[in-house]
């Protein structure tokens, strides 16, 4: 099983400051997130005692989890920049993918600290079709086979899995307010919701299909700057599109769309010289 831990949708969670190395709640939202992290993977252990488990750490840096507070029966993934991502340890991890603490997509709303991969990225589109961090980590595991069959955090994160893939098993562990507020279950409560969740998720894995997108994809993406945009087009088969902030690209399958979207957000990083 892969585990991918994102921070924004944490119980308790509502501000950048508590999602952000040096912000001033930054290090209890770590806390809260590796806790979150263990009643999942207890939940796997629950409903299958000999399943081997990898943690994606997939927030930000991906160096946001408490390793020495880990469950010790998994293996964990940290550190950037790295294959796939938020979902790196795709391949290893076999036939299932849970997400805890996810967000919404850029331009949601109310959705708690809503974005796609970097604020820098204001909407992606596979097909034609909006895609956040939920829909994008989806079909990236539905190319290796793996449905997703559970997600926690916001309700209109839930939502959004629930609209692309109905079968899986949803968590709300908080009702979105706004981008920075949220009626919030207690942290025990979200952790055992979460835990029941993963194990009755786990327990009916093989009625969730896999979300899978066919190649080629035709991957479109709006940036916030025009400086990223020029950068963008520097890559081989990357073209601007109507708007003037748009680029446009067509993928042989998702996982090459996806590593694009890795290379925008670092590219968005780069000032003019």
């Amino acid at each position: 099983m892969l585990i991918s831990a994102d921070l924004e949708g944490v119980s308790g969670i509502v501000h950048t400051t508590e999602t952000n190395p040096g912000g001033y709640d930054y290090e209890r939202g770590r806390e809260l997130m590796t806790a979150e992290v263990n009643a999942a993977v207890a939940g796997v252990f629950d409903a299958e005692p000999g399943a081997a488990v990898v943690v994606a750490d997939a927030h930000g840096p991906f160096r946001n989890l408490l390793p020495e507070r880990l469950d010790r029966r998994v293996r964990l993934v940290r550190g950037k920049p790295r294959p796939l991502g938020m979902m790196a340890g795709l391949h290893e991890a076999g036939d299932a993918v849970l997400f805890v603490g996810y967000h919404a997509r850029a331009g949601t709303g109310p959705a708690v600290l809503a974005h796609t991969s970097s604020d820098a990225l204001l909407d992606v589109r596979l097909d034609g079709r909006p895609m956040g961090e939920i829909g994008l980590n989806a079909v990236l595991a539905g190319a290796v086979g793996a449905p997703v069959v559970l997600l926690s955090g916001d309700d209109a994160a839930c939502a959004e899995l629930a609209e692309l893939v109905p079968d899986a098993l949803t968590v709300p562990v908080k009702r979105a307010l706004g981008q920075a507020a949220a009626e919030t279950l207690h942290p025990d409560e979200a952790r055992e919701r979460l835990r029941a969740g993963a194990a009755e998720a786990v327990g009916r894995r093989e009625r969730v299909p896999a979300l899978v997108l066919p190649g080629p994809v035709r991957l479109e993406v709006d940036l916030y700057g025009p400086y990223t945009v020029d950068l963008a087009t520097l890559v081989p088969g990357v073209e601007r599109a109507a708007g003037g902030r748009t680029v446009a690209f067509t993928a042989a399958d998702v996982t090459e769309a996806y590593r694009l979207v890795q290379l925008l957000v670092q590219l968005a990083q780069v000032k003019p010289g």
